[in-house]
């Protein structure tokens, strides 16, 4: 009797929701999008299917245990956040061992398949996105407001093991892919920390926006990236991996963007400021689209 009601547990919508909630879909979902990008223009030649599937796979895998690995990691904090605590591990749905286990299982089994599969580069470029981003990032948010800095690094590194996993080297335009992903990550995560400032207050991170109480800071970074993004999103056209549609066409995505964050830092609320993180979230798939429609072959 006790057994069949475990099992039942284990399988049950809620449980099973959980478990989808701890990878973080939407994040999951961006590395993914940056991976293939980084593939489809690190080709040489015609795409090699199969090595697509199992380099999107394994960072998949990579990317969800990472994200598990973080809840599990920042449960206390989340459960002191009103926009955290319904996770699964504040609100209880799973156990702190249940996650561990679960984000092991996934960046272990995503780390073999890169390995075997993409070559080593490819796998040690997703090893070092989840050590710096749970062994820097995640840990300074509570101690340094250059946490989003020191954690853009990681961030940016996801279309790195694409190309790498495609090419099989890293050269000038994998940079430039760093670059942008590098630079995107200040307007749309400072304009999230600037929202939800007071939410992290209260669970004790130290966010810029939470010690910025006028902004100055927060929104200086915010402008300077964003324009450094404008900038690399066009050397794509310059270095000759891209043609000249693709050149305009990410001129004038990016002179939208900064047209937004110009507007958002004139008045700094939390209205105006939403959209920065929306146009930002739609601003990379756009340009990464542009970018490989523009590839030159």
């Amino acid at each position: 009797m006790t057994t069949a009601r475990a099992a039942t547990q284990v399988v049950s919508p809620t449980r099973l929701a959980a478990y989808i909630n701890l990878s973080k879909p939407d994040v999951t979902f961006l590395v993914l999008v940056t991976t293939l990008a980084g593939f489809y223009m690190g080709a040489p030649g015609p795409l090699d299917w199969n090595l697509l599937a199992a380099t999107v796979l394994g960072t998949a895998l990579m990317a969800a245990g990472t994200m598990a690995l973080n809840h599990y990691v920042e449960r206390d904090t989340d459960s002191r956040m009103h926009r955290t605590a319904g996770r699964p591990l504040p609100a209880g749905v799973l156990t702190a061992n249940e996650a561990l286990r679960f984000g092991v299982g996934l960046t272990a089994a995503g780390a073999a398949l890169l390995a075997l599969t993409a070559g080593l580069l490819p796998c040690l470029l997703g090893v070092a996105t989840t050590g710096l981003y749970l062994g820097v990032y995640t840990p300074l948010k509570r101690q340094s407001v250059h946490a989003t800095t020191l954690g853009s690094f990681p961030g940016a590194l996801p279309p790195l093991i694409g190309w790498t996993a495609a090419s099989g080297h890293l050269d000038r335009n994998a940079w430039i892919l760093f670059a942008i992903l590098f630079f995107w990550q200040f307007p749309h995560f400072l304009s999230i920390a600037w929202v939800y400032r007071k939410d992290y207050a209260r669970a004790g991170l130290r966010m810029l926006p939470v010690v910025d109480e006028t902004g100055t800071a927060t929104f200086r970074q915010i402008l300077v990236a964003t324009a450094a993004l404008v900038l690399s999103s066009l050397l794509p056209s310059v270095t000759g991996l891209t043609g000249i549609t693709y050149f305009f066409g990410a001129l004038i995505l990016g002179m939208l963007l900064l047209q937004i964050c110009l507007w958002a830092e004139r008045e700094r609320t939390n209205r105006r400021v939403r959209w920065i993180m929306h146009a930002s979230a739609i601003y990379l798939p756009l340009l990464l689209a542009a970018m490989m429609l523009g590839r030159i072959q």
